[in-house]
């Protein structure tokens, strides 16, 4: 796979450790729709326009869920049936229809979640999930990028978009979900806390250190939050009565 030309659409805070990642082993080109500088990329790692950036052989789609149908609906005007394409969302379902409705009919497409941010990435000793639903590619060319992807020191697991919805919906989703919601009661540190309240208090900061906009993504985009939510709040009713019914 080396000598290939990758290009990564969006150089937000992931996009920019997406380049560094496949910088390592490809020719990088990387378009941000906010502008770059020469500073803000790698040495290797060319700065394209929006056209400029369909030209190379497969290219990452490293955008907000909320806006990923637009930049498709605008820009796919100039996407090439030889390029294979992936996204990088949070969740799957509509990204991989929102593919499949605006790149050319015979594209390669594979929908991806990478199941880390920059911070992890860096600090873990353990191989981080990763997660790829073939939507349209042949064999070969999901096992090449699994291999690569697997080479990166990730675990790669195969799914639908739609297994993966319903799986994040009540992991990934309903952890930003609680940690929101305690982040409202406004928690500190004390001098006396529990090694549970700490690790409260972790997932609090690791969420909500998060744009408030992927959290609305996660909870707006996943076909299975709203389940999600109303499992939470019978959860809590169901306590509350438990409650009532054993009070002194």
């Amino acid at each position: 796979m080396s000598g290939r030309v990758i290009s990564v659409y969006g150089y937000g805070r992931f996009g920019k450790i997406w380049t560094d990642i496949l910088a390592e082993d490809f020719q990088l080109k990387v378009f941000s729709r906010r502008g770059l500088s020469r500073e803000e990329v790698g040495p290797n790692v060319e700065i394209c326009d929006e056209e400029g950036i369909y030209d190379c052989d497969a290219l990452f789609f490293c955008v907000a869920i909320s806006s990923f149908e637009e930049v498709l609906r605008r820009s796919s005007r100039y996407a090439r049936k030889e390029t294979v394409f992936f996204d990088t969302c949070s969740v799957k379902v509509y990204p991989a229809r929102w593919m499949q409705q605006y790149l050319p009919g015979e594209s390669k497409i594979i929908a991806t979640h990478p199941m880390f941010g920059p911070d992890s990435y860096h600090n873990s000793a353990e191989k981080l999930p990763m997660v790829l639903c073939n939507i349209s590619a042949d064999e070969k060319t999901v096992r090449e990028w699994s291999d690569l992807f697997v080479s990166k020191s990730l675990h790669v697991e195969r799914m639908t978009p739609d297994e993966h919805d319903q799986m994040t919906a009540f992991s990934q989703g309903i952890t930003h979900y609680v940690g929101r919601v305690l982040a409202g009661l406004n928690l500190h540190p004390t001098s006396i806390d529990t090694l549970g309240y700490k690790k409260i208090l972790e997932v609090v900061g690791q969420t909500c250190n998060d744009s408030l906009q992927l959290f609305y993504d996660l909870q707006n985009y996943n076909p299975y939050s709203r389940e999600m939510r109303e499992s939470i709040r019978e959860s809590i009713e169901k306590v509350n009565l438990t409650l009532e019914r054993n009070r002194l």
